[in-house]
């Protein structure tokens, strides 16, 4: 239980290292959080500093979801012998750790980013078709709006409601603690968006430029 405990706590403070943050601090020698719409994420890194940065930001949130995911989940078996149920609990419990670090970094005075792109990582391990579709409906969203936070919204929703639909076809006596945790996940990072949602119903939300550049 121990091991188990600080697996998720590790969890935590691996979500805590904002690579907006840190790139854009080392790369444009400001705090991305200071400059456009204040937000430690890869849109804000992109808008300010060009797609490179704002792919590479991706990359690491993407990255660092992923294997907070994957090491609860192997952990977790393996503490609790073997057990398939717990590495599921495991998966689902150090993302939401992850997550929590992500949007409130214990290292960056709990001001993080919205947790679209660690989600992303996330969801690849705790179900990983449901983040393939996800992506689409993303991709889909950005191409026909260039508005990140309705394609972001759109995609929280969709993956979220996939992973329950999957879970509950393929394992549906561990449904309701994954669609608990799922829900969770989802009701964060549209929470996060409150500004955007009320710049939408305003019309004054801004769509997407890459450095300055549509």
């Amino acid at each position: 239980m121990i091991y188990a405990v600080l697996t998720v706590i590790l969890a935590y403070l691996l979500g805590s290292i904002s690579f907006a943050v840190i790139l854009s601090k080392i790369f444009l020698k400001q705090d991305v959080r200071e400059v456009g719409s204040g937000n430690a994420g890869t849109t804000n890194v992109m808008r300010t500093g060009g797609f490179k940065l704002g792919a590479l930001t991706f990359l690491g949130d993407v990255l660092k979801g992923f294997a907070a995911c994957l090491a609860g989940k192997l952990i977790f078996k393996i503490v609790f012998e073997n057990g398939e149920e717990w590495a599921v609990y495991g998966a689902f419990l150090c993302g939401i750790a992850c997550m929590l670090g992500h949007v409130f970094p214990i290292f960056f005075q709990f001001k993080g980013g919205k947790g679209i792109a660690t989600s992303v990582g996330i969801f690849a391990v705790c179900c990983w078709p449901a983040i393939v579709i996800g992506l689409v409906v993303f991709a889909l969203g950005v191409l026909f709006t260039r508005i990140v936070s309705v394609s972001s919204i759109a995609a929280a929703i969709t993956v979220v409601s996939c992973t329950m639909l999957f879970h509950y076809i393929n394992s549906p006596a561990l449904f309701w603690p994954q669609a608990v945790l799922a829900i969770m996940m989802g009701i964060l990072v549209i929470t996060k968006h409150s500004e955007n949602i009320k710049r939408l119903i305003n019309g004054t939300e801004k769509k997407l430029t890459i450095g300055g550049k549509k």
